[in-house]
């Protein structure tokens, strides 16, 4: 490999041999591998040192890495990410790339084409950052009255302008992309919080009510932000 500045690599992979042998053979190419081995410490990783890749397994303990990747994916559109899993159905590659992967490799794998793909994916990097450094547009939502400023975090609504919090953004950014669609409150948890034992169901519920305050003309009628029995919540809007 040529020298050049090192790039940081996040693996999460919950089978250790597996783990070690990419973190070996991705540092025999020069890079800098961390691993994690479930999916609530691959969040936790991914926050804390911001990798410039991630290879990404599906079948993981405690969230599965379709809930990773949406939950990254609700923060960070940019960063390249390779599913590397068993799951290697067109199903399953679909829905990777209906959630945003940018790349998705069956095992057993071939270790040259894999390194390739990695190689591939990480010349994007400085590319993405470049347009985020550079990117003055602000991505925005409207829908019944109601305008959404992400890059700002501020709804203007019927109250006039509410400030939003991170995770207000978080959990809208989430309700959009799956417009239409229901959503448990534990696909919810997994999602937009990356579920841990702080959080409950009950958490989801109350960022509801807030939603419903801002956004729905009649707070106790929502058209908007629906629930639905037994299975969570949906949103909506013609």
């Amino acid at each position: 490999m040529e020298n050049r500045e090192k790039k940081h690599i996040l693996v999460i992979e919950d089978e250790k041999h597996i783990a070690e042998g990419l973190k070996l053979n991705l540092s025999l190419q020069g890079y800098d591998v961390t691993i994690a081995q479930d999916g609530v410490s691959g969040l936790q990783k991914w926050k804390e040192s911001r990798p410039d890749l991630i290879i990404l397994d599906i079948m993981l303990p405690g969230i599965d890495g379709f809930s990773v990747l949406q939950n990254i994916r609700l923060e960070d559109e940019r960063i390249p990410i390779l599913i590397l899993s068993a799951k290697g159905t067109p199903d399953d590659k679909i829905k990777g790339l209906s959630y945003g992967v940018d790349d998705y490799l069956s095992k057993p794998f071939n270790l040259e084409e894999f390194l390739l793909r990695v190689e591939r994916l990480l010349t994007r990097v400085a590319l993405y950052r470049r347009e985020a450094d550079n990117s003055s547009i602000s991505q925005t939502y409207s829908f019944g009255g109601n305008h959404i400023d992400f890059v700002a975090a501020i709804a203007d609504c019927k109250y006039g302008k509410v400030s939003l919090t991170g995770q207000e953004v978080k959990l809208l950014k989430l309700f959009i992309a799956n417009r239409g669609k229901p959503l448990s409150r534990n696909k919810l948890l997994e999602i937009g919080w990356g579920y841990t034992r702080k959080t409950t169901t009950r958490t989801v519920d109350n960022f509801m009510v807030r939603f419903r305050k801002y956004f729905e003309d009649n707070p106790k009628k929502p058209v908007f932000f629906k629930s639905l029995r037994s299975v969570g919540y949906v949103f909506d809007h013609e």
